[in-house]
């Protein structure tokens, strides 16, 4: 199988598994919001593929979970496509590109990631819908209730990483 080919079918399958995780979690009523299982396949695409492509999967997933399942609602699904495109674009870039290790790699990304996502939710919140914006509330809400999220995925993407780039490090 071509690279190029094999990264649009690891794209896809990452995809797919951002809009599965967030449907298991609500079926068995386990927080997304604690656990944010969406974020999980979009930072492991980071490391593995482009950033181009990284991007793209930040951004179709929360879409697509959207179109599919009405999950995350609006306007939070619009929130989640910056924050995750910019871990897609961060990662891929950081590890790809200059070669910084998975862990300051990976928090780096989720720090300007939520920095995206604060940018957006007020962009959106405060000026478009001119609601009040809640600085504090947004803050809790990304570092305080998505702590469980924060830790799994501290701990588990390095070791899935680390599992899923040998075989493609062998192929080379």
């Amino acid at each position: 199988m071509s690279i190029k080919v094999k990264n649009l079918v690891i794209g896809g399958v990452l995809i797919a598994i951002g809009i599965l995780l967030p449907i298991m979690f609500h079926f068995y009523k386990i927080g997304g919001q604690i656990f944010l299982p969406m974020h999980l396949p979009v930072l492991i695409g980071g490391f593995l593929l482009p950033w181009e492509l990284a991007c793209i999967i930040g951004v179709a997933t929360p879409l697509l979970s959207f179109l599919f399942t009405s999950m995350p609602p609006i306007p939070t699904v619009f929130t989640m496509m910056v924050e995750l495109f910019v871990y897609g674009l961060t990662v891929s870039i950081l590890y790809r590109k200059f070669k910084l290790g998975i862990y300051k790699s990976l928090i780096f990304s989720m720090l300007a990631g939520r920095a995206a996502s604060i940018l957006s939710t007020w962009l959106i919140i405060g000026t478009l819908l001119n609601q009040p914006f809640g600085f504090q509330k947004v803050l809790y809400g990304l570092f305080v209730t998505g702590l469980p999220g924060i830790i799994i995925q501290l701990i588990l993407i390095p070791i899935l990483v680390k599992f899923l780039l040998k075989p493609l490090k062998q192929e080379k």
